[in-house]
């Protein structure tokens, strides 16, 4: 791992640990967000709950987990996408600054709904960083054409071995 993932995994997670365990410590401010947005995506997610505080937990304990994992540098595509996963509903909930009748607390919102949007995007890299290796795509590909080309050569060697053994049982007949 180069210094810079080593410094900017945990710099990208140190706001998801934080606000998960703020969430599981206390999460009654943020459930009336969390009811906004929380029943219809529990409704379309089998077994997520449905009642907001549980899904403020759950989202906090998310966030914990797949931080830590992040900023250990622990399966951080993996995580990446997790973190991603639970800041969309976050920011759509908490963030709605295209509904504030003040213009000040829709500045506040809207400068918090772009920090998300940051956030998402420093995710989306991070999720996609192979470290320098390639990804999956070029993995199947390189596989698939190694094969095939095992393929042929198999294929090739069997066809010259037919003909040595024709040509060895034509010299070996009687007559």
């Amino acid at each position: 791992m180069t210094v810079v993932r080593r410094i900017a995994r945990p710099m990208l997670a140190s706001v998801f640990l934080w606000g998960g365990v703020e969430a599981l410590r206390n999460p009654v401010p943020k459930e009336p967000a969390a009811s906004r947005v929380g029943p219809s995506i529990a409704a379309k997610i089998p077994y997520l709950p449905e009642d907001p505080e549980s899904l403020v937990k759950l989202n906090g304990a998310v966030q914990v987990g797949a931080g830590a994992m992040l900023a250990l540098g622990r399966f951080p595509r993996l995580s990446s996408l997790l973190l991603a996963g639970s800041l969309i509903p976050t920011t759509l909930a908490g963030h709605r600054f295209w509904e504030e009748d003040d213009p000040a607390e829709r500045y506040r919102q809207r400068g918090n709904f772009l920090k998300n949007v940051g956030l998402l995007g420093g995710l989306i890299l991070a999720a996609v960083d192979t470290e320098g290796q390639p990804g999956l795509a070029w993995r199947a590909k390189h596989a698939t054409h190694h094969a095939a080309e095992g393929t042929r050569r198999a294929r090739k060697t069997a066809r010259r071995e037919a003909r040595l053994a024709a040509h060895a049982a034509r010299a070996h007949l009687p007559g």
